[in-house]
């Protein structure tokens, strides 16, 4: 930063004020050299000309359109309105990002309506998650569990879930993804089903399953899922893929506590009367119940 002593002999050379011995000993200083050059590029410069007229003019129009001093109360409506535009948007923000969940708790069974009122019933255990904005353009929808849907009549209709795709168009179908098991049944129109790098469409009264590698499709007579009539029907199942979906129906926490057993079990179960449930299953792996209170149960060979 210069000092006052600097800025005045700077001044006094400007002005050309300086006697021969301060001009001397000025030229020594190091900052000579800039100021020379300084003063060389701003002698080039032409200062426009000056019109006091056009000044005054241009000083009265300034004066006559002075900012407007807006009112307490419309400044107060104002801050109102600008509130209202930013909840306005964040109302919008969720309505287009935020996904609506329907759930079916172990032992419940949910029905519930889509904007385009198709129907879906979810099976024990299950969970669907859709956005209900836009929802004739993007008719999409995630599934965890089973849920047996009767599509309306429209544009494309996509049920994802983490073993494979469903698309139908204006039919009823039942989806199934537990484990690595993936069921899907088709009982009106049709349906075109993606599971990893195959893709299958099936009919009316068809049936396919993919678990792993395995594919099978059989003809079924039934028109709409059993278990929404209380009947839980297995197809070939584990028997720990029984078990698990004995919990699912009835809440109940089940142990099977027994020699690893490979049979297969096709059948049908009751899903409303958990005794006789649980005689058919002791009755055909030759198991008994240990413990059954407070909704434990314990399963071993008998």
């Amino acid at each position: 930063m210069k000092t006052t002593e600097e800025n005045y002999e700077l001044a006094k050379w400007l002005a050309g004020e300086m006697s021969e011995k301060e001009l001397l000993a000025f030229q020594q200083t190091p900052e000579y050299a800039t100021y020379v050059k300084i003063a060389s590029y701003s002698s080039e410069l032409k200062a426009p000309d000056f019109d006091a007229d056009l000044l005054y003019q241009n000083t009265i129009k300034h004066k006559k359109s002075a900012p407007k001093v807006i009112p307490f109360y419309q400044s107060k409506w104002m801050k109102i309105a600008a509130v209202f535009v930013v909840l306005l948007g964040l109302s919008l923000f969720f309505r287009t990002t935020i996904t609506s969940t329907e759930i079916a708790e172990n032992g419940k069974k949910t029905s519930f309506s889509l904007p385009d009122n198709s129907q879906i019933v979810l099976n024990s255990g299950s969970q669907i998650q859709y956005k209900k904005w836009n929802w004739d353009n993007n008719r999409n929808l995630e599934l965890n569990g089973e849920a047996y849907f009767r599509v309306a009549h429209g544009k494309k209709f996509q049920v994802n879930t983490n073993l494979g795709t469903v698309t139908v168009l204006g039919t009823q179908f039942n989806v199934k993804a537990r484990k690595n098991r993936f069921d899907v049944t088709c009982y009106e129109g049709r349906v075109k089903v993606n599971y990893k790098n195959q893709e299958v469409i099936i009919t009316k009264g068809t049936f396919v399953t993919f678990d792993n590698d395995h594919f099978d499709k059989q003809n079924i007579k039934v028109t709409k899922p059993e278990w929404t009539v209380n009947k839980i029907v297995f197809k070939k199942e584990k028997l720990q893929t029984v078990v698990d979906e004995l919990q699912r129906q009835y809440g109940f926490e089940i142990t099977l506590n027994c020699k690893e057993n490979e049979q297969l079990f096709s059948g049908t179960l009751p899903s409303n009367d958990i005794n006789t449930a649980l005689d058919i299953i002791t009755s055909i792996y030759h198991l008994k119940v240990t413990k059954f209170e407070s909704k434990k149960i314990i399963l071993e060979d008998s």
